[in-house]
Formats: structure tokens, C-alpha cells, sequence
């Protein structure tokens, strides 16, 4: 508006999402067979609810749920009860998310520069250019896309890469914890995947971590250190939690013992713990007493309760204090008990600013002709450094975008499809633990949307195969057998598949880490007077909800702040 953005005319928009929820959506159901969460198809009343068990990915990790559903519309999301990383219950993203399912501004046609085109017109093209890469394996083939755990699209990726072997897989995230995958690809030697067991967890401590209200798993965490704070029915005792953080959270404040810093010390803090429990090659440094103290008390209680002893490390922490918390997690015996180790949940985890940095350096080398950008948008959210969209423009390579909206990275690419909402979408990802979650639609895409997996199915030639079919292809090669028909219908009620979770491993700490990862703390510059530390916002997160009515209303925690920023 030209005369500024006001709380009145935000929320007439927030209400025309909520108009077009009850005007555009009574009548699209899914034409392919859905399974609804229980049994009342065959005495379906008018106006009564139906659930569907289904499951939304966000960066790359799924969240089981159930769908509630009136009439063939989708209107309320709960958690999946029977589902390890939500039991019953959800976040405020999830909870919301129906209401991006119904958002005017979302994208509704196939562009090219600007005008409306077919999917029939951009598989041509494709064609077109897929031919001119026959020659070269494909050598000026790039996908950009955010982290990836769906079996499915993880089978077409490969299939992609087997057709064309000089293509490049490149992936961006700018919630993605690249300091975790760094540091513990450093601990061990390789690319390990984590998650916590706080029903088992005496005592916790973390770093700069608000482990229960965000990422992966926060929901199941939640629950599990909630029942340990319960006494009654023969329990006399609860956890204990520790925490060090430089900007408090929700997590902070049901900490029994919260240490404020700046996020300068934090390093010195994390090197201080590992010298007190004993990790071999670490020296204690300097503290001043107030942190001297704090340290050696939580110290003595970690290890006095090894084995149910558990110490986490933030996202915003450097890739060496992940390392130094490792060997700390180590030294208390954690493995295999409070912390479990597995493969890594995403395919092929990478640094998302260098695969994106190696993106943008072949790009400005033009030794890129075709390029799908598939759910990202890093014209908007990429450091900016890298100056993602002069790249772009300066770029003579044909740039197809994927995504809900016509966004910032959109306006930089000649062709956009506008995305299916997750509730539109036949699909899979996995959870926290590695459980393979199946996405079943509530509702045929309003807008005629495409799926991760149909985008890849147009690279590989298959175009004319929706996401459906994409999807039992994974599931049928699998599990196979006359019984197949009946079993996937199983599957599509529950919402995943049983037994599909990571095993656990035990990966042999490599011992050099500890002292390369000393020496990279104590290199790292030190703090200033003022210091600025930089989080994604508990709602809107990174800004790709920030269209989302009952997100941007939704009050932060500790400040309650609203519409006011922070700064």
C-alpha cells in the first residue's frame, strides 16, 4: 500500500485466505484413492469430519499428521498419535499450514517470462535442452533444491544422475545446520546422522540450542522431556536441564540452571565442559569465575550419571564446538543410550553454502545450460556476497523455477510452475528417526500444481507420470508380491511405514578430530563490546511463511512481540 502497511488491511488479506478456503475448495477432491485415518467412508454423513493420516517435510524432515476434513476440504491439522516424531501432537508451522494451502497469493499457472504457458510447452523445451546435453553427460545440467530424505525423489535423483553422470546435485538451506554436519563428519570420519532419547536422559545440558521448541524431532522431544519432569504414580525424581545461551528461549526457561554469555564464549564454555569431563587432549581455558563455577557444577552432575548424561549442541554453534560436543557425549557414554547415532537422515548431506557457492562460481563460468531451481528461493534468503540474482541475470542457461509462490528467485528465471501444497501431494520423506512418512492429498491441487517428484519425472522424460504413480513405483519395487494393493492401502492409513526407522550405530570417534577441533576454536575472533546474533524467527522462520496470516499473528516467545521487530 502506498501509504504503508497497516494491521487492518494485513488481516483483510489474512481473511481473504480464509474466504477462499471456504469458496475454492468444496469440490476438488483427489481422484485417486486417498485411505482415510479411520473408517467412515462407507457411512460418510454430510458435515461430518473425516481424518487422513498424512505428513508435511520441512527442510527435508517429515512430521507425521492428521488431517482433518469437511466435505472434501481440508481444515484442521493434529498430530498422528501413532506416529514416533509427533505422538499426538504438533507445532505452530504445522498448525498453520493449512492456511498456505488456501493463500491467494500462492502461484496459479505456468509462466514463461511472465506469461502464461503449458506444461506441455515446457517439457518441449526441456526436451529440447536435454537432447543438446546428450552428448556431454549432461555436463551443463544443474538441480538446485533444499535438503532431501523422500525415497522417492532420492530414487529419481539417482536415476538422473546414472542418465546424465556430469550433472551436479546442488542443495540450499539457510536453516540447514551446516556446523552439525561439518562437525560431526569430522568426529567420525564420516556423515553421521542424530537424535536424542531424553526418556532416558537424567540430566541434559545444552548449548545455545532450543532443542525443544525448534528443529527436527521438537515435538517428540518435547514430550519425552516433559514426562521426565512429572513425579507422581512411583516416580519421586525428574530430569535436570542445563542451558548456555546469549538470547533466551523457550527451552531456556524451563531450565533448571540457565547460564547467560555472549556468543563469543560460547567455544570457551564448550572447551572448559570437555576438559571436566575428561576428553583426552583438551586444557581447560580461562573463565572468569561466575562460568568457572557454572561449568564444574554441571560438569559433576554430567558425570555422575553417565550413560544417562546427554549434552547438545545448537545450530548456531561453529563446526568445532559440534565436534568438541561429540567427544563430550562420547566421554559420558551417551551413545547408544540418550543419543543415537545412524545414518544420515537427508541424502548425501553437503555444505549448503559451498554446493550453492560451486553453483553460482559454474554458472558465472557458463558452464551451466539448464538448471531446475526446485523449492528454494536464494535470490531472497542466500548470503548476500554471493549476489544470487546479478548471477542469474547475467546467466545464459535456460532457469526453470519450482515453488508455491512467484517469488524473488521466480522473477530471475524464464520459466515458474507453481508447486503442489503438501496437502495437494502424493509423496514420502522421512522423520526425525528416519521413519518413512507417507504424504497422501486431502484435495486435488487447486491450481494444478506439480510435485518435487513430477518435476524430476519431466527431467528424466516422464512427464506424463504424476506423482501417484512415481510414488508405488518406489513402494511396489520394494515390497512387491500379490499382496502389494492391500498392504499400500495399510500404509496410507498409518501414515508411515513400520520398522522404517534408522538403525542405531556406534561410529568410533576418530581422535585427531579433538585437537584439530581445540586449535579451530582457539583461532576464531574474538568478541567485541557488542555482539549481533542472528536467529530464525520462532514463527515465520526464515521468511518463507511470512505470507502466512496466523504466523505473522502469532506472538514470539519470551518478548511476545507481534508486529514489532525486535531490533
Amino acid at each position: 500500500w502506498p501509504d504503508g502497511v497497516s494491521r487492518r488491511n494485513f488481516l483483510q488479506l489474512a481473511a481473504a485466505s480464509l474466504g477462499l478456503a471456504g469458496l475454492t475448495a468444496c469440490t476438488r477432491q483427489p481422484i485417486e484413492k486417498i485411505v482415510p485415518y479411520v473408517r467412515q467412508a462407507e457411512e460418510f454423513l454430510p458435515g461430518k469430519p473425516i481424518l487422513f493420516a498424512t505428513s508435511m517435510a520441512l527442510s527435508g524432515v517429515a512430521t507425521g499428521l492428521l488431517i482433518e476434513s469437511h466435505n472434501g476440504r481440508p481444515t484442521k491439522v493434529e498430530g498422528n498419535p501413532e506416529h514416533p516424531a509427533s505422538l499426538g501432537a504438533t507445532d505452530a508451522v504445522t498448525q498453520a499450514s493449512v492456511l498456505g494451502l488456501y493463500d491467494p497469493d500462492r502461484s496459479q499457472r505456468i509462466s514463461q517470462l511472465g506469461d502464461a504457458s503449458t506444461w506441455t510447452n515446457l517439457n518441449q523445451q526441456i526436451t529440447a535442452g536435454l537432447n543438446a546435453q546428450s552428448n556431454f553427460g549432461g555436463a551443463g545440467l544443474r538441480l538446485l533444491t533444499g535438503p532431501v530424505s523422500s525415497p522417492t525423489e532420492a530414487r529419481l535423483i539417482a536415476a538422473l544422475l546414472e542418465t546424465y553422470p556430469q550433472a551436479r546435485w546442488h542443495r540450499w538451506d539457510p536453516l540447514a545446520s551446516d556446523g552439525a554436519t561439518k562437525g560431526l563428519t569430522e568426529a567420525f570420519g564420516a556423515p553421521v546422522g542424530l537424535r536424542f532419547d531424553l526418556a532416558k536422559a537424567e540430566v541434559v545440558l545444552a548449548f545455545e540450542s532450543d532443542f525443544l521448541t525448534c528443529g527436527p524431532g521438537a515435538v517428540r522431544y518435547a514430550r519425552d522431556f516433559a514426562d521426565r519432569r512429572r513425579v507422581g504414580h512411583g516416580a519421586t525424581a525428574m530430569n535436570r536441564l542445563y542451558i548456555a545461551e546469549s538470547s533466551p528461549t523457550a527451552t531456556g526457561t524451563v531450565a533448571d540452571h540457565r547460564f547467560r554469555l555472549r556468543p563469543s564464549q560460547t567455544a570457551a564454555l564448550v572447551q572448559a565442559l570437555a576438559a571436566a569431563v575428561g576428553v583426552a587432549g583438551v586444557a581447560a581455558p580461562a573463565l572468569d569465575s561466575a562460568a568457572a563455577r557454572w561449568v564444574a557444577a554441571a560438569a559433576r552432575d554430567l558425570a555422575a550419571h553417565r550413560g544417562t548424561a546427554l549434552v547438545v549442541a545448537g545450530d548456531s554453534l561453529p563446526a568445532a564446538a559440534h565436534t568438541l560436543v561429540a567427544a563430550i557425549n562420547d566421554a559420558l557414554g551417551a551413545s547408544g543410550s540418550t543419543l543415537l547415532y545412524s545414518a544420515p537422515i537427508t541424502v548425501d548431506p553437503v555444505d549448503n553454502v559451498a554446493s550453492l557457492g560451486a553453483l553460482l562460481d559454474d554458472m558465472k563460468a557458463g558452464k551451466v545450460d539448464l538448471l531446475l531451481v526446485s523449492g528454494v528461493n536464494p535470490v531472497y534468503d542466500a548470503p548476500a556476497d554471493f549476489d544470487v540474482a546479478a548471477v542469474f541475470k547475467s546467466s545464459t542457461a535456460m532457469r526453470i523455477h519450482h515453488g508455491l509462490y512467484d517469488d524473488e528467485t521466480a522473477a530471475y528465471c524464464q520459466w515458474h510452475v507453481p508447486a503442489a501444497h503438501y496437502l495437494e501431494s502424493w509423496g514420502d520423506a522421512r522423520a526425525y528417526d528416519g521413519t518413512v512418512s507417507l504424504v497422501q492429498p486431502l484435495i486435488e491441487p487447486l491450481y494444478g500444481g506439480k510435485t518435487a517428484s513430477e518435476m524430476l519425472g519431466a527431467l528424466l522424460g516422464r512427464p506424463a507420470d504424476d506423482a501417484y504413480t512415481l510414488l508405488r513405483e518406489t513402494w511396489e519395487t520394494q515390497m512387491g508380491g500379490e499382496t502389494f494393493e492391500s498392504a499400500f492401502r495399510k500404509l496410507l492409513h498409518d501414515g508411515q511405514i513400520p520398522g522404517s526407522a534408522l538403525a542405531a550405530t556406534q561410529p568410533a570417534l576418530v581422535a585427531a578430530s579433538v585437537g584439530a577441533a581445540v586449535q579451530a576454536l582457539a583461532a576464531a575472533p574474538a568478541g567485541g563490546d557488542l555482539e549481533l546474533a542472528l536467529r530464525p524467527d520462532p514463527s515465520v522462520l526464515d521468511g518463507r511463511f511470512a505470507n502466512n496470516g496466523w504466523l505473522q499473528e502469532l506472538p514470539k516467545p519470551i518478548t511476545k512481540l507481534t508486529w514489532e521487530n525486535a531490533i
